[in-house]
């Protein structure tokens, strides 16, 4: 393969990756990408090329589904608070609702604990009250 189709090949994963990104992620995607042009414009090529245009575009799990894992495992790690954000937003764009979605996190809370439920949970109001999404307080 020469040079020239491995560029190539490269910018079509790239643009590949990003028509998935938008169509899940839409505008937030495409800040982590330019938040990264000045320091690791590397790793926002394999964000795009690789996480979206590779493994979100898999026919395994539908993009609910995968948001759904994506908000467990995020949850579970800690510390992911930015990337729950654009997460939580991505799962609306994909079809959870907010219900499913602050459900999922209370659910974590049995397996991650009460501080990485809570984290996830305040990040969930903090997306659901911008897009004006908050859930009314139901009786269990």
């Amino acid at each position: 393969m020469s040079t020239h189709d491995s560029a190539k090949n490269r910018q079509e994963r790239f643009d590949h990756g990003m028509a998935v990104l938008t169509g899940i992620d839409g505008e937030s995607g495409q800040k982590v990408i330019d938040s990264l042009a000045d320091i690791s414009p590397e790793l926002g090529h394999q964000v795009v090329a690789w996480a979206f245009g590779e493994m979100y575009n898999r026919p395994q799990l539908a993009p609910r589904d995968r948001q759904l894992v994506t908000l467990g495992m995020l949850t579970a790690l800690g510390g992911c608070e930015p990337q729950l954000e654009v997460h939580i937003n991505a799962a609306l764009n994909v079809g959870l609702t907010p219900e499913e979605i602050v459900e999922a996190l209370l659910h974590a809370a049995v397996y991650c604990g009460m501080p990485k439920a809570l984290n996830a949970t305040f990040v969930a109001k903090k997306v659901l009250t911008e897009r004006g999404l908050l859930p009314t307080a139901s009786s269990e």
